[in-house]
Order: structure tokens, then C-alpha cells, then sequence
């Protein structure tokens, strides 16, 4: 099952293991359950503390990853390969006795969680996001043997995702109860099981003494910010909703220079990295709701946060980045995650051998139609304007593909559905107001993006489009305030260029602060 370079890797890393780990394996005959098993045997025979049992299971095929001391139980229903075998190398180690990259108070909170939660994954192989849903699921099922996560492969049941209407992933149930949808971090799955940590985390964070420099959010912009400011000495914050933003749904990337090709959330994890290299406070899953500008006699700019917490800084750095942008019709927020998505990485595989539709003819566009057609019956493209704006290279990809079709001067005017999922959308001609259907199963949005800004209107200048807008030095219409990345006026939206902006802004930071007097910050709590 697997190669010699794989063999050799995951031997390396089962050195580590502390404690007897048992697979045990529930198969049939078809060609993924014998893969499964290979893939078992292969652990097996790297390992003298690794052994395999077979038993009945559920799902098949199946393998539960478990511990005979701790009677933890992680298991991966389907092949975990893909950006899923990196889950499975980690649910190993952990349940293996290798240390968590965690935090001993998270640690002690897992362990502290009354009664018994039961989870369930769903996943696609090629999803990008949802290696980091299963793995922060599987420490805590490492952690805590009252609970427990199944990493369910969606292409491979497909009986139960048609069952449950699941059309988007990761999908996470709890108990047999919907639980979340899309990418969610270890933080906010034990802020909704855990009802008072939210409450906590406010009152800790309410302690800290100001900062000389906070910045808001945690994509390429925040990071390189970061790194540049804690490495001018200054005393340096951030909060963090997810850390990498837009990046950590991008799988290639192909244009950051020197690196000839990486994915998202390799970029994500080493940006992370990074920054915690250096001796910057990182507040994650945390989202600044209101900014209050010069508080107080001290003159610090006050960030609330959505938990109630409030930070205090000489200057503040906004990179909150951009989301994807909505087509705001009429049935888009109802069929959302019901056949309405907007990354085909990690939602493709459930429309296999259906009729799907992008929204927008950019780069994105027909990259998401491109990829979609190796995967679907048909893709239809519905463009805006008179012409595509993709690339030449990707737009000659697209017209070589039998199964793409591309319909310009197309906008569309309403998502349909049966309730329960997408069936069709509407759409009306530009160029002859003549009005058309489309019956289809899932409908891709790729219209572009749109700045994270709602919270700053009225505070700092923004343009219509809602972009901070700001100066050669990164500087907001407010002093001391500064903005990088893709939330600012920059005309383009590329990482490394987010990047530089986030240095040129912490820099401009920096010289605002040894330009203006240093106020006395306020001791801890």
C-alpha cells in the first residue's frame, strides 16, 4: 500500500510512540476495504508496539485507532490518504503517548468535559480544510476516552451522506446531531461544548497589559507584521480568528517566489510557525468587534473582542483579510451547504457524476470549473460580463473540456431547490433580458472577495468597496492605526504582496512609535 519513501517516513515517526497501539479493522471484500488492509499491515510491520485486530464494525471498511491502556478510540471510516493521511500519522503518535501541541489548560479542559460526546467527520480527500476539523476532534478523543471521532470518507458513503443531506464538507455531527460545517478550529468546538470557557478566556484576557503593537488577524498580512514588530523589541499581540484566512483554503501555489509550488495549508502551518517563534502573544479564535480609538487618558486604542474581553495598545495593526464574495439572491443563504458552496476542492466530490454551475469567469472560476470537470457530468459556467476574465492559459484549458460549458453576459437571479437541496438556479440573458433555467445539483460561487470591514465603518476611512484605505506606510485615516493585506486598498489581492504590506505597516508602526512619546502602560490585574 504504501511506497518505500512513505515506509520509511511514518517508521521515523512511530519511533516516538510510548505505549501499545492497536488497529482494529472492520472489512469486506471490495477494493478499498484489501487497501485498508494493506495499509494496516504496513503500520504494523514498522511498529513492535503496533498490532491489528479484525471485528464487525459499522462502517466498512473501517479501521479505530486505540490504546489498550487509555481506551481512547479514533477511527478513519474509509481510506486515510490524501490530506487525510497526515490525520492518521498524528492519531498514531497520540494515541501512541506521543505529546499534544497543546496547551496543559487545554489539555486539562478536555479532560475536565462532563458525559460523553460522540463525533462523526465527513470529509473529502481532496478537502484541504478538513484535515484540520478531524485533527483537532481526534486530540481531543486521545485526550479524553469519553469522547470520540469518526473520520468518515462522504465519496465512499454515499447512502449515508444522501441520508443525512450532506452536501458540504467537513460536516461534523455530535450524538447523531448536526454539530458544524466548514472549517472550525479546536477552539471553537470547545467553546460550544464547553459553555463557560468563552467567559473564561474574557476575564484572561481582560488581565493583559497594553500592548505596544496588536494586530488583527492571523493571514500572511498579520503574520509578517508580527514577526517584523516582535523583532524590533516592541511587545507584540495578536488576535486570530483562524489562523491564515483565505490561504488555508488555497491548494496550489504556484507564484510565491522561491518556492516553485506549495499548498495552503502548508504556507498556513509554517506562517504559524513562524510567528510563534518569537516571543509574540498569540490570542486565537478570537474576532475583534469594536475599535475605539485614542481611549482613555493614556491614549491607547482599545480593541473589544467578540467574548466581551477588551485589549489596550500604543498602536494597532488591521489584517483581517476578505471572504468569499455572495451573489445575495434569492435562495443562496437557504440551499447554503445544501448544494450552494464556494470551494470546489473541498465540496467537489459530492456532486461526482451531477450537473454543477460556477459563478464567475476569473481565475477562480474556471480553475473551480476545470477541476469540477474531472469530477461531474457536466459544469456550467455563468459569467457576468462579455468576456471571461481568466487567464488565456485557463481559459484554452477549459474550452479543450468536453463537459464545460461557458454562458457570458449571464446574471444570475435565484437559486432553486425542494427544500431539503439545490435543483436548478435562474438566470437572465444581459444581452436579450430573456429569462433561462439550469437543472443542476450544486452551484460553486467564485465572484471574488469582499474586505472584512463591517465592524470599522465610521471608525477608519474606507473606500466604497469597503477597503481601508491607506498610506505609503500602511497608515489608516486614524494615527497609530495602521492596515495591510487584502482588507486595504491595495489594487492586488496576492500573498506575497500581502505580505510586504504587512511589513511595510509594521514598520510604519514602529517609526510611529519612536516619532511619538511612549504613554505609561497600565500594570496587569
Amino acid at each position: 500500500m504504501l511506497d518505500a519513501n512513505l515506509k520509511n517516513q511514518l517508521k521515523t515517526y512511530l519511533q516516538n510512540l510510548k505505549r501499545p497501539v492497536e488497529l482494529v479493522v472492520s472489512a469486506d471484500d471490495s477494493p478499498k476495504a484489501l487497501e485498508l488492509k494493506s495499509l494496516a499491515q504496513d503500520i504494523d510491520s514498522l511498529s513492535s508496539l503496533v498490532s491489528i485486530s479484525e471485528a464487525q464494525g459499522a462502517r466498512m471498511p473501517s479501521m479505530k485507532v486505540t490504546s489498550p491502556e487509555t481506551a481512547t478510540s479514533i477511527t478513519f471510516a474509509g481510506l486515510p490518504m490524501g490530506h487525510e493521511f497526515t490525520s492518521l500519522v498524528l492519531a498514531l503518535l497520540h494515541t501512541g503517548g506521543h505529546p499534544l501541541k497543546l496547551d496543559e489548560q487545554v489539555i486539562a479542559q478536555i479532560k475536565a468535559l462532563p458525559g460523553e460526546y460522540h463525533f462523526e467527520t465527513y470529509v473529502s480527500l481532496s478537502c484541504q480544510n478538513c484535515p484540520d476539523v478531524v485533527q483537532a476532534l481526534n486530540m481531543m478523543a486521545a485526550v479524553n476516552p469519553n469522547i470520540t471521532n469518526v473520520m468518515i470518507d462522504g465519496s465512499l458513503f454515499q447512502t449515508e451522506v444522501f441520508e443525512r443531506d450532506i452536501l458540504a464538507v467537513p460536516s461534523v455531527y455530535l450524538n447523531g446531531e448536526p454539530f458544524a460545517q466548514g472549517r472550525i478550529s479546536l477552539g471553537e468546538i470547545l467553546n460550544k461544548i464547553d459553555t463557560g470557557a468563552a467567559s473564561r478566556q474574557a476575564e484572561q484576557l481582560d488581565k493583559k497589559s497594553a500592548f505596544d503593537m496588536l494586530v488583527v488577524g492571523g493571514g500572511p498580512a498579520g503574520a509578517a507584521a508580527a514577526i517584523y514588530s516582535a523583532r524590533k523589541g516592541l511587545n507584540t499581540g495578536v488576535v486570530a480568528d483562524k489562523f491564515g484566512g483565505q490561504v488555508a483554503e488555497t491548494v496550489a501555489i504556484e507564484n510565491f517566489i522561491s518556492v516553485k509550488a506549495t499548498e495552503g495549508p502548508k504556507l498556513v502551518a509554517n506562517l504559524e510557525s513562524h510567528v510563534r517563534e518569537y516571543d509574540v502573544d498569540v490570542m486565537d479564535n478570537q474576532r475583534g468587534v469594536k475599535l475605539t480609538p485614542n481611549q482613555g487618558a493614556n491614549g491607547f486604542h482599545e480593541l473589544e473582542l467578540e467574548n466581551g474581553a477588551k485589549l489596550q495598545s500604543q498602536t494597532l495593526l488591521l489584517a483581517t483579510g476578505a471572504r468569499w464574495r455572495e451573489m445575495n439572491v434569492p435562495g443562496e443563504q437557504e440551499y447554503r451547504g445544501k448544494g450552494v458552496a464556494y470551494c470546489p476542492h473541498c465540496d467537489g466530490p459530492l456532486f461526482k457524476g451531477k450537473r454543477v454551475a460556477v459563478i464567475g469567469g476569473g481565475n477562480s472560476g474556471i480553475e473551480a470549473a476545470i477541476d469540477l470537470a474531472n469530477i461531474v457530468e457536466h459544469v456550467t459556467v455563468l459569467e457576468f460580463d462579455s468576456k471571461l476574465r481568466a487567464d488565456d492559459v485557463l481559459q484554452r484549458k477549459a474550452a479543450s473540456m468536453g463537459n464545460i460549458k461557458i454562458i457570458t453576459q449571464a446574471q444570475t437571479t435565484e437559486v432553486l431547490g425542494d427544500g431539503s437541496r439545490v435543483n436548478g438556479l435562474n438566470y437572465t440573458d444581459r444581452a436579450t433580458g430573456e429569462q433561462h433555467r439550469v437543472e443542476l445539483a450544486g452551484i460553486f460561487v467564485q465572484i471574488g472577495l469582499i474586505p472584512n470591514t463591517e465592524w470599522l465603518k465610521g471608525v477608519v476611512d474606507l473606500t466604497p468597496r469597503g477597503e481601508i484605505i491607506v498610506d505609503e506606510r500602511g497608515q489608516t485615516s486614524i494615527p497609530g492605526v495602521f492596515a495591510a493585506g487584502d482588507v486595504t486598498n491595495s489594487p492586488y489581492k496576492q500573498i506575497i504582496i500581502a505580505m510586504g504590506s504587512g511589513a511595510t505597516a509594521s514598520l510604519g508602526a514602529f517609526d510611529y512609535l519612536i516619532r511619538n512619546s511612549v504613554p505609561e502602560q497600565k500594570s496587569a490585574a
